[in-house]
């Protein structure tokens, strides 16, 4: 079973990856786009990365709002593979987006 990660490293993930956030025991992160095509093509894009990846976030969408939240079901919790899915999808997606800020 993979390890949950610690409240310490929870805040040090936190402070690498400023634009997630930590809600419901869940890593979450939410963009904005100009309309429903914007969303769509961004989800694609997600779903490619996360069955690359082998590991795939909930998924949200509200016609041009998106919101995805990452957890290791399996493990009860946000582990290491969550942060390395925070980093990729912030990492390959940089470009794609219009991040909204809270």
């Amino acid at each position: 079973m993979k390890r949950v990660l610690t409240e310490a490293e929870l805040k040090d993930l936190l402070q690498a990856q400023p634009e997630w956030k930590l809600q419901e025991g869940k890593l979450i992160r939410e963009w904005t786009f100009s309309n429903f095509l914007g969303s769509m093509a961004f989800v694609n894009r997600v779903a490619t990365i996360a069955e690359e990846a082998g590991h795939h976030p909930d998924i949200e969408i509200h016609y041009n709002h998106v919101v995805l939240a990452l957890i290791s079901h399996d493990a009860g919790g946000i582990t290491r593979r969550d942060a390395a899915m925070a980093a990729k999808i912030s990492t390959e997606l940089a470009s794609h987006t219009s991040p909204k800020h809270e």
